[in-house]
């Protein structure tokens, strides 16, 4: 039983119904000041090489940035973007921002500065918090003069490029020792962060998220991460620049949990702070895991000590999940997959067992999160579709962001009567358990589930890291893929693979470097569909053509019927 004591930090966030993200580590540093975060880095906002602070400092380090941005005259509800290279520090200057009054706006490091340059746009800000590699960046398209540019690692600060008048460099290191202050709290419904959504389908909308907001997003999350407070280590693998990162932080901080964060993805770097922190729970996107089945075959390995693995942001391939599974040496490791979108917030989740993943199907993404989440499946006209039918997925939640900035009426083109329609396709069992076929940008219309059978087909070829189905340009369906260290795909196995499933063209195989991705290694699929026949898609692998080595084992797919009116 959960006594009233050790429920605490979920009764004050259920009471007050906001999380403020500008006194989430001086909370924490309050509950427990000797808890402990490890880095993979060094901070990159102090001249300093360590690697480990306890919640105690790390609450020191952003009050001490908050004063230093209020002493560079950024005053309250202003927008602050951040846009800097990845490193915790990134989630540090958000906290402070907020806890200066401020609305920090995050932008993904992997955000071309054109793509930037257009954000900072809609948000008339004059302010833009950066460090030298990512201003460089932003300075060589020579658009953004008259800004104030709070530099965080510029001792001594560069020459203002000719072309930009106006614009006013100020070294943040500069204004260490500024006082401090109390934090200033905006309303509840007040925007209090601001990230952005993926960009797979074009330039990335900005989201306003407020206290409220984000608060029913925590809420949920901090009653299913119960079973791993206080003294079991978590690690997270995540984008700083995510609403996703900041509820994963502010549930396990809220628990007083060791903490490791890893802010690049790099198998060795991943290897070593696995390896240095034997964490019980690990956090990160899809696309990540599929690298770390790597780690899977090795007895006694990086994954050994995992007992909870967490997937949001996207489906997970069922080959993944078997293989995490296994790399454990627990007798009952779990897979807690949840699925959602940036606008909304966790929506539905299912946990995958060792008893339970031989019969996993990767189209099922769980049921929706009770008390929480309300969801239906709708065809063309609005009307609620059958059970097993493909239709639009609508929800209700009270996690869902309040607007686009600067593009409301595109926002609320997405609601119906409080609806909120999350641009995937996908039905409900007779269990009610929700199914995703396909973002309905992407369908094909001679597939069922693009999704689907890209999963069929990365059961079948386990050496496949990566595989999406596009149309090229005359619409016909081409497999994209890579293969584990991308070696050449064995066109044999290919041809066994593909067997009894619908047409598709010759596989393009590409270097797994080369797919296109966003910050959370969502594959932009719109942009693979651009660059196919041109000049700038990447060269192909050069194939083997060897017979097949294998069987390929079968797998039964269980296609729903498909509203063709969608």
């Amino acid at each position: 039983m959960m006594g009233a004591g050790a429920l605490a930090p979920i009764l004050r966030t259920a009471l007050r119904r906001t999380f403020r993200i500008g006194r989430m580590f001086e909370e924490a540093a309050r509950r427990n000041p000797a808890a402990t975060v490890k880095l993979d880095r060094p901070l990159g906002v102090l001249d300093s090489d360590r690697t480990a602070y306890d919640y105690d400092e790390l609450a020191d380090i952003v009050d001490d940035l908050a004063a230093r941005l209020r002493a560079a005259g950024v005053g309250r509800g202003e927008y602050v973007p951040v846009y800097k290279s990845p490193n915790f520090d990134l989630p540090l200057l958000a906290c402070a921002a907020a806890r200066a009054g401020a609305v920090p706006v995050m932008l993904s490091p992997a955000l071309d500065p054109s793509v930037v340059l257009v954000l900072l746009a809609r948000l008339s800000s004059p302010w833009i918090v950066t460090d030298t590699a990512q201003f460089a960046r932003l300075a060589a398209e020579g658009t953004f003069s008259g800004a104030k540019v709070l530099l965080t690692d510029a001792p001594g600060l560069p020459d203002v490029p000719s072309g930009l008048d106006g614009l006013r460099l100020t070294d943040l290191a500069a204004l260490a020792g500024a006082p401090r202050r109390p934090p200033i709290d905006l309303p509840p419904d007040h925007a209090t962060l601001i990230t952005h959504s993926s960009g797979t389908t074009g330039v990335p909308k900005l989201m306003v998220h407020t206290t409220r907001t984000l608060s029913h997003r925590l809420l949920p999350q901090q009653l299913l991460a119960w079973p791993v407070r206080h003294r079991s280590r978590v690690l997270l693998a995540m984008s700083f620049v995510h609403s996703r990162f900041f509820n994963s932080l502010g549930v396990f901080l809220s628990y007083g949990n060791p903490i490791a964060v890893i802010s690049e993805p790099d198998l060795a770097t991943v290897r070593r702070m696995l390896s240095a922190t034997r964490p019980a729970l690990v956090e990160t996107h899809p696309n990540n895991f599929v690298l770390w089945e790597d780690f899977a075959q090795e007895t006694g390995g990086p994954l050994a000590g995992v007992r909870y693995y967490s997937s949001t942001f996207d489906a997970i391939h069922p080959g993944t999940v078997k293989k995490l599974l296994s790399a454990s040496r627990h007798r009952r490791p779990a897979l807690l997959q949840l699925f959602g979108q940036s606008e909304t917030g966790p929506l539905t989740g299912w946990l995958n067992t060792r008893r339970n993943v031989e019969r996993m199907d990767g189209r099922c993404i769980g049921y929706p999160l009770p008390g929480f989440v309300r969801l239906r499946v709708v065809d063309s006209s609005g009307r609620p579709a059958p059970r097993g039918t493909i239709g639009r997925l609508e929800v209700r939640t009270r996690g869902r962001v309040r607007t686009y900035l600067g593009e409301d009426e595109r926002f609320q083109s997405q609601l119906t009567g409080g609806w909120w329609y999350v641009g995937d396709m996908g039905w409900r069992d007779r269990a009610g358990r929700v199914h995703l076929a396909d973002r309905e940008v992407d369908k094909i219309s001679e597939i069922d589930s693009n999704l689907g059978l890209e999963d069929v087909l990365m059961e079948r070829l386990p050496e496949v890291s990566e595989l999406v189905v596009v149309p090229d340009p005359a619409g016909r369906p081409t497999p994209i893929l890579a293969t584990r260290h991308d070696r050449p795909l064995d066109r044999g196995r290919w041809a066994a693979a593909v067997a009894g499933l619908p047409h598709l063209e010759s596989p393009v195989q590409w270097r797994f470097a080369d797919f296109p991705r966003t910050s959370t290694w969502k594959i932009k699929r719109l942009e693979i569909r651009g660059l196919l026949g041109t000049e700038e898609e990447p060269p192909q692998v050069p194939p083997e053509s060897v017979p097949v080595t294998s069987q390929i084992p079968t797998t039964q797919s269980g296609a729903p019927n498909v509203d063709k009116s969608l």
